[in-house]
């Protein structure tokens, strides 16, 4: 898998995973949503990890820089 994720989106998905977690862990949002929340912060999580994004390969997106691919 080439890399097609640059730091800030790194980060940005990092502090969304974050957020998400702690609505989850705050009794904020529950349920179906707070489950799906969960979810998608797992998916943040995991895309941050690995520097890929698949949807960004569907669309033709790329926010890495020259030097980090």
């Amino acid at each position: 898998m080439k890399k097609n994720m640059g730091k800030t989106d790194k980060i940005i998905r990092l502090i969304l995973a974050a957020l998400c977690i702690g609505l989850f862990m705050g009794n904020i949002v529950t349920g179906v949503v707070g489950v799906v929340l969960l979810v998608l912060a797992s998916v943040f999580i995991a895309t941050s990890w690995i520097s890929f994004c698949p949807l960004y390969t569907v669309f033709g997106a790329n926010t890495c820089s020259k030097k980090e691919a």
